[in-house]
């Protein structure tokens, strides 16, 4: 049911005709008067009684409920926001001299230059430098690279190559820091609209036992993951599920939450399988041809760089199409005048990778 708002002007017009449709005499409703005064007071108080009605139907309802309000209507069914991720990357702990040795501890903190972000050195074992309480710099290493998380998760610490210059608190024997690329996979929370739309699958998964349930079960267990259901295969009875979250190699530990997922609203009996895509190499070349005046190697490195981006973007079973990379080529830089001579792994055709399939860049060669 829509709701009639009201103004306040509809609102003392209405008053006004109900009382000159009741009286019995003529009344006086000029600007000014006292019955006038009397139905614009009560017109305010109409439109504030309205605000809250308002008010109420919109943190009561999932369509217009927002933030907390929205949380709090989640959790009435069992379903809660998916939580912000911190971004992850790589810092380069340096020294001037590096005749002694020197040890970064897990836990010391990085800062970009404006103060903004803030990452700490994360543990990992399988770093060659790992000592078991930090990464050591053996005398003659002018530098180690170590893992660091965001101290806050969300986007906000995708920070860019150079950003990270820092050290939050002197680390003895080391000199600087900095990061050689791209802090990623950083997302903010899941927003109301990704919410609204997750609770939509969900209910249509009450079912069980179907594709939503299986779909939606997958869908929870961490934002931002593709994934591809096929049904009777690789035999007839059982179903396989091919994930990824953009990487292209989902860890071992990310296959086995889906898995996971899946077993709780799986068909009794039905065989399946939970993998990481198949990769399928793009390998690109094409030959542009430049106004006069343009940087050739400049405008060749735009052009290469808006191709790998465009690969990258392709989701899980999305098929490269071979005249798309044309207008991605013209796009790069208005300096390219003609695209010729385009060639996806020697051929000039689409590369589709099917449902179980990613396609990812190989060598992008510009002439």
């Amino acid at each position: 049911m829509q709701m009639q708002l009201q103004n306040f002007a509809s609102l003392v017009g209405a008053g006004a005709a109900a009382v000159q449709g009741t009286a019995r005499q003529l009344v006086d409703l000029t600007v000014g008067s006292t019955l006038r005064a009397v139905l614009e007071a009560s017109a305010s108080i109409a439109l504030w009684v309205q605000w809250l009605i308002v008010q109420v139907v919109q943190t009561t309802r999932a369509g217009t409920a927002e933030g907390a309000d929205l949380d709090s209507w989640m959790a009435d069914f069992g379903v809660a926001r998916l939580p912000a991720v911190a971004s992850s990357g790589v810092l380069n702990f340096a020294r001037y001299t590096s005749g002694g040795s020197a040890v970064v501890p897990v836990g010391t903190l990085a800062r970009t230059a404006d103060g903004a972000h803030l990452f700490a050195v994360a543990a990992d074992p399988a770093n060659p430098a790992w000592t078991g309480a930090g990464y050591a710099m053996a005398a003659g290493v002018a530098f180690v690279p170590v893992p660091a998380v965001a101290q806050a998760a969300g986007a906000a610490g995708n920070v860019q190559v150079g950003s990270v210059t820092l050290i939050a608190a002197a680390v003895p024997g080391v000199d600087t820091v900095a990061n050689a690329a791209a802090f990623t996979g950083g997302r903010d929370a899941e927003s109301d609209a990704a919410l609204r739309a997750r609770f939509t699958r969900f209910l249509d998964s009450r079912a069980r036992a179907t594709g939503a349930a299986i779909l939606y079960a997958i869908d929870g267990v961490q934002q931002g993951l593709q994934r591809t259901l096929q049904d009777n295969t690789p035999v007839l009875g059982s179903f396989l599920v091919t994930v990824d979250d953009g990487s292209g190699a989902p860890s071992s530990s990310l296959i086995a939450a889906v898995a996971a997922a899946v077993e709780a609203v799986r068909p009794l009996g039905a065989l399946y399988a939970v993998q990481a895509p198949v990769v399928i190499p793009a390998d690109v070349s094409l030959s542009v041809t430049l106004v006069d005046g343009a940087v050739a190697g400049t405008v060749r490195a735009a052009v290469a760089a808006a191709i790998t981006d465009h690969i990258n973007t392709l989701g899980l079973g999305a098929a490269l199409a071979w005249s798309r990379l044309i207008q991605v080529a013209h796009e790069a830089s208005p300096l390219v005048a003609a695209v010729s001579a385009v060639l996806v792994n020697g051929g000039a055709a689409d590369l589709v990778p099917g449902p179980g399939g990613v396609v990812k860049p190989g060598a992008v060669v510009v002439s």
